[in-house]
């Protein structure tokens, strides 16, 4: 059975529309090159999707599935359930509190820094080309030596093209207790509202701090989907 919203399958529906010229694929899977992201998708769970795992998912690396994965596979593979996701959107722009300027990140010294930030702080699913999934943003402030560094990001990872997934939001240690996620996210929030794209993120409930800041900015539960991790047994 299809699913009824692209937003139910999100990596398929990125890896197929907006992200179709950087998948790999064959049959009906595809999946992100593993120096991007380690994410997979199917169009829906009835797929035979064994052959095509066989040629994309090699012996000891390890593919996350997101809303839909194979309803049927051998023994040979093993699909583990990892939580469920809060898959949450906003409909509405959202006030931008003051704060330091906020700059694209695009040059190779910037790229780098993105890279540190996230080893620290979001090591999990940031790769080091993950940055080729779309535009990202940042505030520089100065540490305690008086030399900038970036001290909070947000970018752009899942999406089609009337739809954008806010990602990567992290801050600093150093830098925590600002309001600088805050303001990246509202503002990246509003630019995407002008150019027609809904925002929407990606949180565990568990993470009920985080969930419960995006309700106060105006973002709002769309569904939960299941988290899955696909690796050969």
């Amino acid at each position: 059975m299809v699913t009824a919203h692209p937003l139910d399958n999100p990596f398929w529906t990125a890896l197929t529309d907006l992200h179709g010229e950087l998948a790999l694929w064959a049959g009906e899977v595809r999946r992100y090159p593993a120096d991007i992201a380690p994410f997979l998708g199917i169009p829906h769970g009835e797929v035979d999707a064994e052959s095509a795992l066989d040629a994309l998912l090699p012996a000891g690396d390890t593919a996350l599935m997101l809303g839909v994965a194979p309803s049927r596979l051998s023994a040979r593979w093993q699909l583990e359930p990892l939580e469920m996701l809060a898959q949450m959107q906003s409909d509405a722009p959202m006030p931008v509190i003051d704060g330091p300027d906020i700059v694209p990140l695009v040059d190779a010294a910037q790229q780098a820094d993105v890279l540190a930030l996230t080893a620290l702080v979001y090591p999990h699913y940031f790769r080091p080309r993950t940055m080729a999934l779309g535009r990202y943003f940042g505030i520089y402030l100065q540490d305690g030596e008086g030399d900038p560094r970036l001290a909070a990001m947000i970018g752009e990872r899942l999406g089609a093209h009337g739809s954008r997934e806010l990602s990567a939001i992290c801050t600093h240690p150093d830098f925590s207790g600002r309001g600088l996620a805050r303001r990246l996210t509202a503002w990246l929030n509003n630019r995407l509202l002008d150019e027609d794209r809904q925002p929407f993120l990606h949180v565990s409930p568990r993470n009920t701090r985080a969930q419960s800041l995006y309700e106060a900015m105006g973002f709002s539960t769309r569904r939960e989907l299941p988290f899955w991790a696909l690796r050969r047994a």
